[in-house]
């Protein structure tokens, strides 16, 4: 059984097989998730993220995970927001299913996401939660035996609740923590 925790932390510092960031399609970093997963993986993450030739919105790429915790770093790219008639909600549910596939072709047993799009592509907090619960608790129900641990990892309180409240209307059961 998957155990699905929502977490207040720092994405950087947990201990998971894979994490994912939050890209942009360049993939060589930039403010946010992003620019603090290249800082803290150091300058090895660069120099693999530029033989990749970028990432299209709703695709991910992996690459190792060099100075984090972690084995490997999934590479998002979510939409920018554009107000929802730009399949912006297609194209981020698409973020969550690739990253939890790749995840699991590569072996990963816990997986933790951020809040893609949700900061300077400004994508609705709430909105996109509950697309990435939705699209976890599908894959998860799919793929029972995949993942042993995931993690929703929100940058601060008004994230958090965010996720928790989506979490409610999607009718699931979860473990909540602060970290």
């Amino acid at each position: 059984m998957t155990d699905i925790s929502i977490l207040e932390a720092d994405i950087t510092t947990l201990p998971v097989d894979a994490i994912v960031n939050a890209a942009n399609s360049s993939l060589l970093g930039g403010g946010g998730v992003d620019g603090a997963i290249h800082r803290a993986a150091g300058p090895e993450l660069v120099r693999e993220c530029a033989e990749l030739g970028g990432c299209d919105p709703g695709d991910a790429k992996v690459t190792k995970a060099y100075a984090l915790p972690a084995t490997w770093v999934i590479h998002a790219v979510g939409p920018v927001w554009m107000g929802g008639g730009e399949h912006e909600a297609e194209t981020l549910a698409s973020c969550y299913s690739r990253s939890l596939t790749l995840a699991m072709e590569k072996g990963a047993r816990s997986i933790s996401f951020p809040a893609i799009s949700c900061g300077v592509y400004a994508y609705p907090v709430l909105a996109a939660a509950r697309i990435a619960v939705h699209e976890i608790r599908a894959f998860v129900a799919k793929h029972p035996k995949a993942f042993k641990q995931i993690y929703l990892v929100c940058f601060g309180q008004p994230v958090y609740e965010a996720y928790q409240q989506a979490w409610r209307m999607e009718g699931a059961c979860y473990q909540s923590k602060s970290g």
